[in-house]
């Protein structure tokens, strides 16, 4: 187990719009490009084995990239026979991002600060003000709306913080919704946020008129 002792200062950094990954939850990845099955490679060298998932900054600019993300350690891997790599990072910790590391490497690293996100490391979070019930409806009207389908009583069972977090990583929302969710400072604001997010899409909303 991962302490905030043993996080590395520099980690490698894979900018993928949409892509949310939350802190004791799980986002299985399939990697085909050559610069991130070397980023694969090596990450699977170093004792931590930590990649940083970062969400790219809508109409900023080539390359520029959101200052918080998430890193998952690498916890499965296989092979494809024409090469390419099916992976499962599980959650650690958010960062923030300090610098980006030069000289030649076909991805990206930085150098990142842990300090901000320490309750991360901790037990799993609970939502004592949740409304169950209430947040069950909101969500089965929402993916009859978008026409998803899922294990409601899986869903039903689920602890706050899995059925949370599931949730906020799994709906089709846009990439600044996605880095909403993560920059949550709490499970219930998250929820919150979640709800609002879903409510929006009930009433026609777009991102663009959230904005």
């Amino acid at each position: 187990m991962l302490t905030a002792a043993s996080l590395p200062e520099t980690i490698p950094v894979f900018p993928l719009p949409g892509a949310l990954l939350l802190p004791r939850a799980r986002l299985p990845l399939h990697i085909f490009e050559p610069r991130y099955l070397q980023m694969i490679e090596d990450c699977m060298k170093t004792s931590a084995r930590l990649i940083g998932m970062v969400q790219p900054r809508s109409g900023a600019g080539e390359g520029k990239l959101n200052q918080i993300g998430c890193a998952g350690r690498l916890t499965a891997f296989s092979e494809t026979e024409d090469g390419r790599y099916m992976i499962t990072l599980s959650g650690v910790s958010r960062f923030r991002l300090i610098a980006e590391e030069s000289g030649f490497c076909p991805y990206r690293k930085f150098s990142v600060n842990w300090s901000d996100f320490s309750q991360d490391l901790g037990a799993a979070e609970t939502d004592p003000r949740m409304d169950r019930a209430g947040f069950m409806d909101l969500l089965k009207r929402y993916f009859c709306e978008e026409d998803l389908q899922t294990d409601w009583d899986s869903l039903g069972q689920a602890d706050d913080e899995l059925l949370i977090n599931s949730l906020s990583m799994l709906c089709p929302f846009g990439p600044e919704d996605k880095q909403a969710l993560l920059e949550a400072p709490s499970l219930s604001i998250r929820r919150e946020t979640l709800v609002t997010l879903m409510e929006f899409a009930l009433h026609g909303g777009s991102d663009e008129d959230m904005m």
